[in-house]
């Protein structure tokens, strides 16, 4: 091979033409049901308005679907608004080693594209996993590093993953699928700073939007360059000081990273769920929160340096805020899409134990470990130790927990039953001639209000 590029589209191209393993087409289905949940979950809210907004205000075609919706838009606006909404709870799958989110940016181009070029049910779960998994071997051959500088993982290598995608559903040969990740590479966008704010879900949409458009030039001749990746200058060695190809390109159809891919129980980033484990242990044994003196957590590193905001003021600060999800366990005891609401995050009650928490990071705790110990005002204390969190690759969503929380995010909006049928339609996938029934079950029968 000549290139980096052109061995991984090779590699790519090649896991193509032939059937998806049974155990990667099972997780491949698992992480599509999980994102069209939530991104149907998402549809309502204000930053999808906006996206949408902005589409009408220019005049777009109205071909493309956004789950949730029932505008149409133009393949652009159709994968920046899907991208957006399948990632804004941060509720969306989560691969570890890497803390790419694949999904929702690959759903995004399926999304967008698939009016326009007709896959079959196969033919687009092969193109939703080589997808996901491009980006995710793109990922691993980057880490930590990459991330550590700042770097948004799931926009940067994301928009390689689309363009994968795109190519495959638009019917590309190897030599044009080469020059569509190639030209991807140049592509990328986000950094870690936009977390805690509207900016950080636009990553992935317009991951898929730029990865369509990476494909779209490759189809009409444009080039990129043949070392886009292994060049001093370019694309890997720019974005990290430490790269591995074999990770990329190596045991390809052999390793397959998605199988590495969880789920997460609840909607914050996922270096907190070990933590929020922990305070509904404790808070089985708590009768009410004025108990409580104080409370510590002692957790990985990683911890405070990604959700350490002790006092978030909204929403979406909440979810980069492991002592939130820590308070709102111990005062509802229960964490989900209602304890992120914006009301709910500057409510007294929560602000008060918020102030009573302290993280105290200890690099012999695993990631997906937590041990948490309150300190009660009668002078008693009460301890709780989480060895593996829920949605961990030690402790995985059953089918059966996935399908309930995909059901939580999509009956509300679309009638009682729709998250079953859509869940029944992702498993027969492989004997679907399109994805027409799929994709008409996420548009609500009428326009929702956000109120």
């Amino acid at each position: 091979m000549s290139s980096i590029a052109a061995e991984f589209a090779h590699g790519l191209y090649a896991l193509a033409q032939q059937p998806l393993s049974a155990v990667v087409a099972k997780e491949a289905r698992r992480s599509l049901i999980n994102v069209i949940g939530t991104s149907i979950g998402a549809s309502l809210h204000p930053g999808v308005e906006a996206i949408l907004a902005t589409a009408q205000e220019l005049g777009v075609a109205q071909v493309a679907s956004v789950p949730g919706r029932t505008e149409r838009v133009d393949v652009h606006f159709s994968a920046v608004a899907t991208g957006f909404a399948g990632h804004l709870d941060d509720f969306d799958d989560t691969h570890l080693a890497t803390v790419i989110h694949p999904a929702a940016s690959v759903l995004a181009v399926l999304t967008a594209l698939a009016a326009e070029t007709k896959p079959s049910g196969a033919e687009a779960l092969r193109a939703f996993a080589l997808g996901c998994e491009a980006q995710l071997r793109v990922g691993v051959s980057i880490s930590p590093e990459h991330y550590d500088r700042g770097w948004h993982i799931t926009g940067t290598c994301g928009v390689v993953g689309c363009a994968v995608t795109a190519g495959l559903l638009l019917g590309f040969d190897e030599a044009t699928l080469t020059e569509a990740i190639g030209i991807a590479a140049s592509m990328f966008v986000g950094q870690r700073e936009a977390f805690g704010t509207m900016t950080k879900p636009f990553h992935p949409g317009k991951a898929a939007a730029n990865g369509i458009a990476a494909a779209r030039l490759a189809a009409l001749g444009q080039k990129a360059a043949t070392d886009i990746f292994e060049a001093l200058g370019g694309f890997s060695h720019s974005l990290s000081t430490k790269v591995d190809f074999d990770l990329m390109n190596g045991q390809m159809g052999d390793r397959w990273e998605l199988l590495f891919n969880t789920y997460k129980p609840y909607p914050c980033g996922i270096v907190a769920h070990p933590a929020i484990d922990a305070g509904l242990m404790l808070s089985a044994q708590i009768d009410s929160i004025d108990q409580i003196e104080s409370v510590t957590l002692r957790c990985h590193p990683l911890v405070p340096e990604l959700m350490g905001n002790p006092q978030p003021g909204d929403g979406l600060q909440a979810r980069f805020s492991a002592i939130h999800g820590v308070a709102s366990a111990l005062c509802d005891k229960r964490v989900g899409l209602a304890q992120y609401e914006d009301w709910r995050v500057v409510q007294e009650d929560v602000r008060s134990v918020r102030a009573k928490i302290r993280l105290a990071p200890d690099a012999s705790v695993q990631r997906d470990e937590a041990f948490i110990e309150a300190l009660l005002k009668d002078g008693s204390s009460i301890k709780a130790h989480v060895d593996h969190a829920r949605g961990s690759l030690a402790r995985p969503l059953t089918d059966a927990e996935l399908l309930d929380k995909v059901r939580l995010l999509v009956d509300p909006l679309l009638g009682a039953g729709t998250a079953e049928r859509l869940a029944a339609l992702v498993e027969g996938l492989y004997g679907a001639v399109n994805l027409d029934s799929l994709f008409a079950l996420c548009v609500p029968a009428k326009e929702l209000s956000h109120a």
